[in-house]
Formats: structure tokens, sequence, C-alpha cells
């Protein structure tokens, strides 16, 4: 009688977590395809000269630049024009020279390997032949020749809390060279420990005078200067698990001193009950600073790049954002590139797609855009770290 009495406890244990487990894939993972499944096709076998399957604004092309390159992620550009790209899922930094100019990488070559998911790439502005690379737990500084595409006598001058729920870390110099790192959260959403998670900190060039620069900020993956006000702008991606509309993604315009929000609160200060309930965490909300811009919760933005006058009046001050693209959504949202309009002070008029085409009809995706890099000579790379490739897009 006992057996079997701890038979049926047992069972109704494990059929208990079962349906447990189903109800929580049902709420949360049945949109989860498009991330995690491979597609029908390779983006590098059906993109064509017109860009089908991907969808543009008309007078723009979009073709492969580089591919094969695993899940490529930070695009930077040197002094020589060469493209830099990390690659944080295989330790490596590569560089993509483009001689003949054809709008094709001659080649792959390595400049690091071995690193601990390296992700953050910045060049000195006073001096390109100093490369900054941010891995998960560190950031070194190493001579670069442009030249001859090698590095050299590399130091690590600043250490970071490594792994976590979020390992990228991403740099981005200001006009005055003081340097900005961008350290994600431990989790999807908690009281950190860490005084350097879930913040943007800020050093000096040498990584001396570390300190913070904002808080608040869940994952602050990418960030970008505003050439118009110097300001830095970064996206956010806002916390899971609590519904398919929020809370939302965003967009900062990044203060030095400045709380952001999180865990406490979301978007323009909603206060997040479903973590913390209290009057005090209210209160903080309050206190802090709302998003510049919402998005479509779990549209996963990353990287951000605002543009000159290249591409004439109609797009100059814009800012464009690669949306990574849902996991955590019943329906899929993300997966392209938008462009946001923008007035004279940088506040937001509008949005409207820029590239389309990645997510498919039959629940899977192409691929998944990530950084985004413009050069002022009419051309704008985008790297994918699904399909393995990078992009230019031309007008």
């Amino acid at each position: 009688m006992q057996k079997f009495v701890l038979k049926v406890i047992l069972v109704t244990l494990v059929l208990t977590a079962l349906i447990g487990a189903g109800v929580f894939w049902w709420n949360n993972l049945r949109g989860s395809k498009p991330a995690f499944s491979p597609s029908r096709e390779k983006i590098t076998d059906v993109l064509n000269t017109t860009g089908m399957p991907l969808a543009l604004p008309a007078g723009f092309s979009i073709s492969v630049f580089a591919k094969d390159l695993g899940a490529p992620r930070v695009l930077v550009e040197d002094s020589e024009g060469n493209l830099l790209v990390s690659i944080p899922s295989q330790g490596k930094v590569v560089v993509l020279p483009d001689k003949n100019a054809d709008g094709t990488a001659d080649t792959n070559i390595t400049l690091l390997s071995g690193l601990n998911q390296p992700h953050g790439l910045a060049f000195l502005p006073s001096d390109s032949s100093k490369l900054y690379v941010a891995e998960t737990n560190g950031v070194s500084v190493y001579n670069y020749d442009a030249k001859n595409l090698k590095v050299s006598n590399g130091k690590k001058i600043i250490t970071l809390p490594g792994g976590g729920g979020h390992s990228t870390r991403t740099l981005q110099f200001r006009s005055d060279e003081k340097l900005l790192i961008s350290v994600g959260s431990t989790c999807n959403v908690c009281k950190e420990t860490d005084e350097k998670r879930a913040k943007i900190l800020i050093s000096n060039a040498d990584g001396s005078d570390l300190r913070v620069f904002a808080a608040g900020l869940r994952n602050s993956v990418f960030m970008a200067k505003n050439p118009k006000t110097n300001e830095t702008w970064a996206t956010e991606m806002g916390r899971d698990l609590i519904g398919d509309d929020i809370p939302p993604d965003e967009i900062n315009v990044i203060q030095e001193g400045k709380f952001y929000g999180w865990p406490y609160c979301y978007g323009k200060k909603v206060h997040d009950v479903t973590f913390d309930k209290s009057a005090a965490s209210k209160q903080t909300c309050e206190t802090s600073i709302p998003s510049h811009v919402d998005i479509q919760a779990h549209s996963a933005p990353l990287g951000l790049a605002f543009i000159g006058n290249m591409w004439g009046k109609e797009y100059q001050g814009n800012l464009f954002v690669s949306y990574h693209g849902s996991w955590n959504r019943t329906v899929p949202t993300g997966y392209k590139v938008v462009r946001y309009k923008l007035d004279e002070q940088g506040n937001y008029i509008g949005v409207e797609d820029f590239i389309t085409g990645w997510l498919q009809t039959d629940g899977t995706a192409l691929g998944r855009p990530v950084d985004i890099l413009i050069k002022n000579n009419n051309t704008m790379f985008i790297s994918d770290d699904k399909a393995g490739v990078v992009y230019l897009v031309r007008k």
C-alpha cells in the first residue's frame, strides 16, 4: 500500500511538472521558433540582385558583404576603411577588407582569437592605432596596424564582472575621449548586488577612474552618439515573462548620474508591480528618467546609428535601429531594421520599417539583424548573428 501511495505521489508530481512546463511554454515560448529554429533556406542562397526576399524602400539595394562568419555582432571601421567585426561565440575579432571596392569582402582575417566572448569594439578617436576590445570580463587595448591588418601588445585595462544573464559588454568613446562601457544585468529582473551590473560605466581612456555613469539599465547592448547633440543614445531590452505587449523595449538618452528605472519600472515610469509592489519602489519610479522612445515589447532592439546627409534631406538626422526579434512573444515581432524620424532637437516624430523580410511565414527567420554601421561613402553595413553574414546597403 505504501509503495502504491508513493507511486501515485510520484506520478502526480511528474504530471504537475509537465503541465506546468506546458503552460509556461504556451504562455512564453510558443512564438520562439524564429529565434532558435533553423530556416528552410540560407539568406546567401535566396538573396537576389533586387533584394528579395528582403524588402527595402525604392532606390535601395542590399547584398551580402561577407558570409560564413558564425555569429557576427559589433561592427567598426578602421582608418583605412576596413570593417572589423566581433564574433563572441567564437572568441574572435576579424577584419573584412575590400581592397577592390566591389562590395564584397576579399577575405576574412582573424585579428584576435581565444578571447572571452569579445563584443564591444572601439578605436581611440585621437589615435586610430589604439583598438579597444570588450570581453565579458574586461576591456583591453591593442596596438592596431591598419596597413598590415595586425594587432599587438594587448593590455587589459579594466576588469568587469563576467558572464551572468547578459554577457555582452559594449564600448563607446565620447567626444572628450572618456570611455563608456555598457554592462547588462545578471537576470531577467532582480535587485543586483554587483554595483557594476545593469549600468553604463565610464572611465578614462587608460582605464583609470572607472565609475558608474548611468544606472537602472537592464541591458543596453548598443550605444550611439547623436552627432547633433553629442548625447549618447542607447537601446534597452525590457524584461520578459509578463506578457506579449509589456514592458516596452526602449531607446534612452543617457545622462550622467541618472537612474532609468530597472528593475522597478519601465517605459514612461510605469511601476512594475509584478516585481515589487512597494510604495518605496513606486517612489523610485517617479524619480527615474523615462524612456525617450517606447518600442513594441520583445522587439529586442540592438544596433543603432544616426545618418548624416548622405541619403538626402529626407533621411538626414534620422536614426536606424536593428530589431533582433522576439522569443518571448506568442506572435513573433521584430526581425527588421526600422527608421526613426527625428526633428532638429532629436524628438521622436515617427517610425517606419526600413528593411523587412527576415521573418518568414512558416515561422522561421532567415536572419536576425544586430549592429548597424553607416559609412560616409553612401553605404550601410548590418551584421546578422543568425545568418552569419554582414550585409551591405546602398542607395
